[in-house]
C-alpha cells in the first residue's frame, strides 16, 4: 500500500508523532511518505520511510520576544499583517502539497489538523481525482475559542469531514464528542490509542536532569508542567495550585515550553503574586530533542492541568519516562490516566483539586515511585505496531 501523510508542522509534538506513526506503518509493510515543512527538524533520525519536506512554511515553534510600551502597539500591527501574509502562504503551500499527492497518485492520502476551513477546497480536489484521504483527527474543536466563533468554525468545517473515507479519534470520549458535533460522521470513525513516545528515548541523550540548572537542590520533590504556553493548557491555575500546594509541601515547579498565546512574563508575574517566585522555574523556550530526556528526569511528578483537551503527547512521555501524571480529567486523559495507579485526575478548573494532588504526590515520595512505575508499565499500552495494524487493515476496505 502506498500511503502519502501530511504534516505541515516540521517540529514539535505533531511531526514527533507523525514520524512515529510513519515508522510503525513502513515496518507493517506501508510504503510511507511524510509530506512536511522544510523546517522539519527530525531529518537526522533514521527512518524506515522517505521524508518530503516541499512546505516551504515558518518554523511551527518560533521564539517570542518581549516588547513594552509603543513597541507593542507596532508589534500587535505586524503580528495581524504577518497573519494575513502566513494566510496566503499557508494556501499557497497546500497547494504545493496537493500538487505532490496527484503527481504521486497513493493509495491513500492522511492528513491530521485540519486548521482553516478553505482547506476543504483542496480535500475535495484530491478526492475527485480518486484517491481516497483519511485523517487521524488531534484536534476538532477551536481550542482557545468559545461561543459563536466556535460554532462558525463547526459549521464551517463541517463539509472538510465529508471528505474523509475514515476518522480516527483517540479515546471513546473523544469519539463520542465528535459525534455530538458531526453524527453524520458516525460510520466513518474508528478509535485507536494515542501511541506512545518512545522516540525521545531514541535521541542522543547526555543523561542526568536539569536541577543544577534550574537551582533545584538534589531530592527536592518537584513538578513539572511540558508544553506549549497556551492559554487552554492552565496555567494560572496551576501557578495557583502550587501556590496553594506550598503552604504544606516544600516543593519546586517547572514550567517549560514555548510561548503559544501565554506571556512569560504574565506567568511571572502571577508567580509574584502568589509569593512562590523562589520555587517556580520558567524556561519558556522550546526545548531541542536532547533535553527532553533530562527534563522528565528533573520532575517527580508530570501535571496536565488543561482547560480543555482531546490526548496529550505529554503524558506519553512521561509514561515513557516513569513519571507519575496529575492530570485534568478531559477527553482520552481520563482513560488514559488510570486514577489511583498511574496517577491522579482532577476536574478542569479545580485549583483545590489539583493542589491536594500535588501534596499527595510531591509529599509522600513512595507513592510517587509507586505511581511511577506503573506508568512505565503502562506504557506498554500504546506500542505502535498494533495501531499500525489496525489502520492498515481500516485501509484494506477504503483504498482503491
Amino acid at each position: 500500500m502506498r500511503m502519502i501523510v501530511v504534516e505541515p508542522d516540521g517540529s514539535g509534538g505533531m511531526v514527533h508523532y507523525a514520524f512515529q506513526m510513519c515508522s510503525a506503518l513502513a515496518e507493517a509493510g506501508a510504503d510511507v511518505t511524510l509530506v512536511t515543512s522544510r523546517h522539519y527538524e527530525l531529518a537526522g533520525m533514521d527512518a524506515p520511510f522517505r521524508v518530503a519536506p516541499i512546505m516551504r512554511l515558518w518554523p511551527a515553534i518560533e521564539p517570542a520576544a518581549r516588547h513594552h510600551g509603543l513597541a507593542r502597539l507596532f508589534v500587535w500591527a505586524g503580528h495581524k499583517l504577518r497573519r494575513a501574509e502566513r494566510g496566503v502562504r499557508y494556501a499557497r503551500e497546500w497547494a504545493r502539497a496537493t500538487r505532490f499527492i496527484l503527481r504521486e497518485k497513493p493509495d491513500i492520502a492522511q492528513f491530521a489538523i485540519i486548521r482553516f476551513p478553505f482547506l476543504a477546497w483542496f480535500l475535495r480536489r484530491i478526492v475527485r481525482a480518486g484517491i481516497p484521504i483519511s485523517q487521524v483527527c488531534h484536534e476538532f474543536e477551536p481550542r482557545e475559542s468559545r461561543g459563536p466563533f466556535q460554532a462558525l468554525h463547526r459549521s464551517m468545517t463541517r463539509a472538510a469531514y465529508g471528505y474523509f473515507s475514515v476518522i480516527f479519534l483517540h479515546g471513546e470520549a473523544n469519539r463520542a464528542r465528535f459525534l455530538e458535533l458531526y453524527p453524520a460522521e458516525a460510520a466513518r470513525t474508528v478509535v485507536i490509542p494515542h501511541g506512545d513516545e518512545g522516540l525521545f528515548l531514541r535521541s542522543e541523550d547526555p543523561g542526568g536532569d536539569l536541577r543544577e540548572r534550574y537551582g533545584i537542590a538534589a531530592g527536592k520533590p518537584t513538578a513539572l508542567f511540558f508544553g506549549g504556553l497556551r492559554p487552554s493548557k492552565g496555567l494560572d491555575e496551576l501557578i495557583d495550585a502550587f501556590a496553594l500546594a506550598s503552604r504544606e509541601i516544600d516543593a519546586h515547579l517547572v514550567v517549560a515550553g514555548p510561548p503559544a498565546g501565554v506571556d512569560p512574563a504574565h506567568l511571572e508575574h502571577r508567580v509574584a503574586r502568589r509569593a512562590v517566585s523562589g520555587r517556580v522555574t520558567i524556561d519558556a523556550r522550546y526545548l531541542p530533542f536532547e533535553e527532553v530526556g533530562p527534563l522528565m528526569r528533573t520532575a517527580d511528578v508530570v501535571v496536565l492541568p488543561y482547560r480543555s483537551a482531546t490526548a496529550s503527547g505529554v503524558l506519553q512521555v512521561a509514561y515513557a519516562y516513569g513519571r507519575p501524571v496529575i492530570a485534568s480529567e478531559l477527553g482520552s486523559l481520563a482513560e488514559d490516566v488510570v486514577h489511583g495507579e498511574t496517577g491522579l485526575l482532577v476536574a478542569p478548573g479545580d485549583v483545590p483539586g489539583l493542589a491536594s494532588a500535588m501534596v499527595k504526590l510531591l509529599g509522600d515520595p513512595a507513592e510517587s515511585t509507586r505511581m511511577g512505575a506503573c506508568a512505565a508499565r503502562a506504557a506498554d499500552r500504546y506500542t505502535w505496531p498494533p495501531i499500525a495494524r489496525t489502520i492498515l487493515g481500516v485501509y484494506g476496505g477504503v483504498a482503491k
